[in-house]
């Protein structure tokens, strides 16, 4: 049987050219990108930028290298303190996760974030798009940098697609690393460039299509911008009233704490008991909370 024949070029007109001017212009003067960024505050803001939006990153970002300029710092550092730190971020799993890796980092690879592929996956919260992102930003590597921006603009301007489909697809990433530049520099350019595009002009619910540079080439506004085909498959979570509520709450509560929380006392991040008690036996499974066994009786604190 023959090998599956190569997916065809999606794209009517090479977007590479275009974008890297667009990006020459409009590029947002963020800290991570600066001449003396380091490798190891790249990776943290690719950890900190996971889920959540730039303007709220970028002044915890700052902190946290003041803080935490390198990986043996972090490290050594209470658990408690990283997970104040990491604040109200979001999803703070990711927090422990970052100082896991910090101690990898120091323990196998004499305190520096590693530039090899395999390297940076075995670290610990570090996947395939983050591996490739610390590749392309902290070490102008050639690598495919595939986030939800990049997937937006490449599905409209390629396939002329609202979005693309909920999880990636061997076509796609095939599709996406055909576009990648030969050269390290360029290739590196061209992962911070369609990234931008997306995150500043092809969003997600407001496309400023005027103002694109793939606007004369794109085929979703050649097709006239049809609706995400794939709008039943995503799964939409509402905040309100969810686990993930109460948890933040449960931890808001317990780090702006000097000492151990009584259980009792708990009532005030959650009314409901019986989903409170859940959430908060959910954090300590994670790590995240510490149940100590106190004279009047348990107490909760950030883990030590």
């Amino acid at each position: 049987m023959p090998p599956p024949a190569a997916p065809p070029p999606a794209h009517a007109v090479d977007p590479v050219a275009p974008v890297l001017a667009w990006y020459d212009e409009h590029a947002r003067d963020l800290p991570w990108r600066a001449p003396d960024r380091t490798a190891w505050g790249v990776l943290v803001s690719e950890v900190m930028l996971q889920q959540t939006p730039v303007a709220r990153v970028e002044p915890a970002w700052r902190a946290w290298l003041e803080r935490w300029p390198e990986p043996a710092d972090l490290a050594a550092a209470p658990t408690a303190d990283v997970l104040r730190a990491w604040d109200r971020l979001g999803y703070p799993r990711r927090a422990l996760r970052l100082q896991e890796c910090a101690r990898v980092l120091v323990a196998r690879h004499g305190g520096h974030v590693p530039d090899d592929e395999a390297a940076l996956l075995a670290l610990p919260g570090v996947g395939a798009y983050t591996a490739a992102a610390v590749r392309a930003f902290a070490f102008g590597r050639r690598a495919v940098v595939l986030d939800t921006n990049v997937r937006r603009v490449l599905a409209r301007a390629g396939d002329g697609v609202a979005l693309p489909a909920p999880a990636q697809t061997v076509a796609e990433v095939a599709r996406a690393a055909a576009l990648v530049p030969t050269d390290d520099a360029t290739a590196a350019r061209w992962a911070q460039a369609s990234m931008e595009l997306g995150a500043l002009v092809c969003t997600a619910r407001a496309p400023r299509c005027p103002q694109c540079p793939l606007a004369s080439s794109c085929r979703w506004l050649a097709a006239g911008r049809p609706d995400d085909a794939h709008a039943h498959r995503r799964r939409t979570q509402p905040w309100a009233g969810t686990d993930r509520q109460v948890r933040g709450r449960v931890m808001a509560l317990l780090r702006g704490a000097p000492e151990p929380v009584p259980a009792a006392a708990l009532s005030d991040a959650w009314p409901d008991t019986a989903q409170r008690d859940r959430c908060v036996r959910s954090l300590v499974a994670d790590g995240l909370v510490a149940e100590l066994d106190t004279p009047d009786g348990p107490a909760y604190a950030l883990p030590a």
